[in-house]
């Protein structure tokens, strides 16, 4: 099936800095997916790419396999919430329904908006910059789902909630999205909330994709190994070691398996998607800091 989005070699510049370089990735329709990173990992710049709000200084992305860039029949199958929910604080969330049907003329529905907002008990005549950080982000939501989108990206939604908000908005987003069969691309750097939610996972850092696939066979291919101190030499079974911890006798490693490890010297135990994600990500910020300081990695 074509990917609903799909990059490659993507990059993007501000300065001499890369906020994303060589960016390689697609996404399968039907996926809710989680985009991983700490912060400055490039996140917002690849969905601010994706939507056509930023322009690549290299490589390419393509949604539903075409350019996004001033192209309204693509970015109308689009429902995108920026960082910190953006929305006219003095208008009301009728206000801003209203709004949104007004220039999502094709495909808007109106009555999915209106009845999320009174089941969530969002006021109607309330400007949403008096609502809580919990309430504006599900009016967002809302406003995004009312186009019906077949591919809805989330930047931090969550980010600012607190956990009992973050719950009702996750548990939110899923029904929404379980009913209308869309693509989600769901950014956070909140690794617990989406372990729960998400079925394909994208981790970036250091401004470059470190780990992509479906949730089920990332976890089938990583294992963590306890044995003998390791002198790098190579292991039946393990395609490459993305984390590793010494002692003066043993080593303790996370590797990425391409086959059964048979070697009865390493004790074999399964990792959680977290430790895994973790191990990536850890290692993307030692290269860079190696780098930086002019040491060998």
């Amino acid at each position: 099936m074509e990917p609903v989005l799909e990059t490659d070699r993507l990059g993007k510049r501000y300065g001499k800095t890369w906020a994303l370089r060589d960016c390689s990735l697609h996404l399968p329709p039907g996926r809710i997916a989680a985009l991983v990173g700490p912060n400055g990992a490039g996140k917002s710049t690849l969905l601010h790419l994706a939507v056509g709000l930023l322009r690549p200084d290299a490589g390419t992305v393509r949604l539903f396999g075409e350019s996004p860039y001033d192209n309204r029949k693509v970015l109308a199958d689009v429902g995108f919430v920026a960082q910190d929910t953006p929305l006219y604080r003095d208008f009301t969330a009728a206000e801003l329904v209203t709004t949104g049907a007004k220039l999502n003329r094709q495909r808007w529905d109106d009555a999915l908006a209106r009845d999320r907002l009174a089941q969530l008990g969002i006021p109607p005549d309330k400007p949403v910059g008096k609502l809580s950080g919990g309430q504006r982000a599900q009016v967002a939501l809302a406003l995004a789902l009312a186009k019906r989108p077949r591919l809805l990206l989330l930047d931090e939604p969550v980010a600012s909630l607190d956990p009992l908000a973050r719950r009702e908005f996750l548990q939110s987003l899923m029904g929404s999205v379980a009913d209308a069969g869309s693509t989600v691309l769901l950014s956070s750097h909140l690794l617990a909330d989406l372990e729960r939610v998400c079925d394909y996972l994208i981790v970036l850092n250091t401004a470059q994709v470190r780990l992509t696939g479906p949730v089920e066979e990332i976890a089938a291919g990583h294992r963590q190994l306890v044995g003998p101190r390791h002198d790098g030499g190579p292991i039946g079974g393990v395609a490459a070691v993305v984390r590793a911890s010494h002692t003066d006798r043993q080593s303790t490693l996370l590797v990425r398996t391409d086959g059964p490890v048979t070697d009865p010297a390493w004790t074999v135990r399964d990792v959680s998607l977290e430790d895994t994600i973790l191990a990536y990500l850890a290692e993307g910020e030692t290269r860079a800091s190696h780098t930086e300081w002019g040491v060998p990695a």
